[in-house]
């Protein structure tokens, strides 16, 4: 049987296994799928991946069924974990937010590499380094 027509497409941001029907309502609401339902496919496929943030590809269909796909954890996620930092800085290029190590991005580029545009790794770590020196991080060897 063939699938209904998509009628959108929304990439949501959310905590993993975190999701409720007060974080998404705003988004998913007016597309009118069923929210609880959303929310406990969400929170199994993330319930592994705690303390990060993880996207979420949400394929909604005419007839309201919908399909949920999730991503790496973001970038910045992965690398404050990988840091052990709270966060980045509150004025990047002004004030340093910590320090995260070359080893540390090449870790990071590793696990992401999935969801990056490119399959080689020495670019994946140029990509997730200029990620940390958006958060306001050094880098160090």
């Amino acid at each position: 049987m063939a699938k209904n027509k998509v009628l959108r497409v929304v990439t949501l941001h959310m905590k993993a296994a975190e999701a409720g029907p007060a974080n998404v309502g705003k988004d998913l609401g007016p597309l009118g799928i069923n929210l609880m339902e959303f929310c406990r496919r969400y929170n199994a496929l993330t319930a592994d991946r705690r303390g990060h943030v993880v996207p979420a590809v949400v394929t909604v269909y005419e007839d309201r069924a919908f399909d949920v796909t999730v991503k790496q954890p973001t970038t910045a996620s992965l690398i404050r974990q990988a840091a052990g930092l709270a966060g980045g800085s509150p004025r990047p290029g002004h004030q340093s937010g910590g320090v995260v190590t070359t080893a540390q991005l090449r870790e990071v580029a590793a696990a992401k590499l999935p969801d990056l545009n490119t399959g080689d790794l020495d670019q994946a770590v140029k990509i997730v380094a200029g990620t940390a020196r958006s958060m306001g991080l050094t880098i160090v060897d």
